[in-house]
Formats: structure tokens, sequence, C-alpha cells
């Protein structure tokens, strides 16, 4: 299977040396935007929860460290809200600087910001306005894409160090991963619906879990999907993506979370947008952790 018809379709957050950049070509970037569709395609449950979340949370700024394409910076960006927008794509930030290109006469739009910016870099990257960010957000089990390169977690540690660094005292971070916990112990992903967007494309899952040490290290995750040729040019009928990620668990990655808040925060954790009760009968898809800086 060849470079070309596998894709990674989610930045790293960070560039990962000896990889090959496999959307460099840009076609990856045009069959994500079409998989996860535009913003009108953001399910309405989470569009009506991360507004009411922020509003609750008398946000302003935010500041999204996974932006990709821009679907969420973009829904945001309309809802009113003053966005900053990074990724370290910049085939993915091609997107997000033509949307707000073609919508610069909107004052929300020609007012938002958008860079390309990396994880373990990011307070350099960025310039913090003040004592930082209302919301930080890292959606759409993002952060999972960053891998354990080094086998201590060191990198992992630092970047959600830097993410927490944006939050100013009293704000938020919104931040989430696949349920892992689940996927390791079933060996594949809790049925349901994606809760973030509703793509009408025909797709089939395949999910293997690498294990080293006798440690989960990385699961993988084989989209194969199909492609209506009159969407897209140069791009197979049928797409085959394959989504590495690092299985954070529910219990480790709070105490992840707790350390680059240095203890200094309120956690929250939703299942699937609704509070998560430890042992309920569902299992959901996604864990969705809020945390709110105390100093």
């Amino acid at each position: 299977m060849s470079v070309d018809s596998v894709f990674r379709t989610r930045s790293l957050g960070v560039a990962a040396v000896g990889l090959p950049d496999q959307y460099a070509d840009g076609k990856a970037a045009k069959v994500w935007q079409l998989y996860i569709g535009d913003t009108q395609s953001r399910t309405q449950e989470y569009k009506s929860w991360v507004v009411s979340l922020m509003k609750e949370h008398g946000v302003r700024t935010i500041l999204d460290v996974a932006c990709g394409t821009g679907v969420d910076s973009i829904m945001l960006v309309e809802e009113g809200f003053k966005m900053m927008s990074v990724d370290a794509s910049d085939k993915m930030l091609k997107y997000a600087l033509k949307a707000r290109w073609e919508r610069r006469k909107e004052q929300a739009f020609d007012q938002w910001v958008i860079e390309e910016a990396n994880w373990l870099t990011l307070p350099e990257d960025v310039e913090k306005p003040g004592d930082g960010f209302d919301a930080v957000i890292c959606l759409g089990n993002s952060f999972a894409h960053l891998p354990d390169f080094k086998g201590d977690q060191s990198d992992q540690k630092l970047a959600l160090q830097n993410i927490a660094s944006m939050v100013r005292p009293g704000g938020i971070l919104i931040i989430d991963h696949r349920n892992y916990d689940y996927i390791l112990e079933t060996g594949r992903a809790p049925q349901g619906k994606n809760i973030y967007y509703k793509s009408d494309l025909t797709q089939d899952i395949t999910t293997s879990v690498l294990w080293v040490n006798n440690k989960p290290h990385m699961i993988t995750l084989d989209y194969t999907i199909q492609i209506p040729q009159a969407n897209i040019r140069d791009v197979p009928e049928v797409s085959k993506f394959r989504l590495s990620y690092y299985p954070h668990q529910l219990e480790s990655f709070k105490a992840l979370l707790n350390e680059a808040f240095d203890g200094k925060m309120e956690h929250n954790v939703y299942g699937d947008f609704k509070t998560y009760v430890p042992g309920q009968s569902h299992a959901p898809c996604y864990f969705i952790h809020v945390c709110k800086k105390t100093a």
C-alpha cells in the first residue's frame, strides 16, 4: 500500500522526524475536509454543548491548538468568539486560511488569527494575550496523535504543560480522547455515531493495537472510505486512512492533566458531552476533559 493511498489526516502537533509527511501533497487534507464536512455538519449536540460551556465560563478569547482545516474554529468565530487557531500542518491550515479570506469582509473573520505552531514549542510560537486565553481547545481526538517517541511520555507531558500554560487563571482547557480503555479491553471502538461530525461517506474501520514491553503503545484505525468522484480529483474512489494514536487511558490521562496544571485545577470529565459516572453501563465513544485553572 503506497503512501499516496494511506493518509495521516490530523496534524501530530509536532514534526515527526523520520516519518513521511503523508499529507504533504495536499490530497489527505482534501479527503479529510470531505470526511468531516463543513461547519454545518457539526452535530448540534456538540455545538450546543461547547458554546454553552464557553458562555457559562464567560469566555471571549479562545486558542484552538489543533485547528486542522479550521472547522471548529470557524464554528466558534461564527458564534462571536475571538479566535486564534494554530496547527503544525500548513496543508491543513490552507483550508482555514482560505475560509478566512473568503469571509474577510466580516469583522469576526478579519480578526481571526491563524498561525503554524508546534505543541513542544508553543510558548515561543504563540503570543499569549496577557495572562492567557479564556479557553484553550484541543478536540477531535487530536492530542492522541502525538506519539510517545521516547517511551517515557516526556513529549506528551511537555506538550500538555505548554498547552496548559496558555490558559489564564480562571480559564478552561477542553481536551478529549477516544475511549481507549474500551478499545484495549474489547479490541474495537464503542458503538455509536461520531459525536463531532455527521459524515455520510460509507466507511469501514479496522482496529489494531501495538504493544511494547507489555504496554499498549499505539492504536491504529484503518478507515476505508468511499469518495464520490464528483467531489475530488486525483484521489482514489476508495481512500484508505491510517490514523495512529497513543492510547491514553482515562485515569492516566487525568494524572497527566493534573501534572500539567501543577495540581491547580478543577477537573470534570464528560462522556460524549454528558457527565461521566465511573462504572456506568453505557460506554462513551469519547472522554472530554474540562480543566479550570485555579491559580
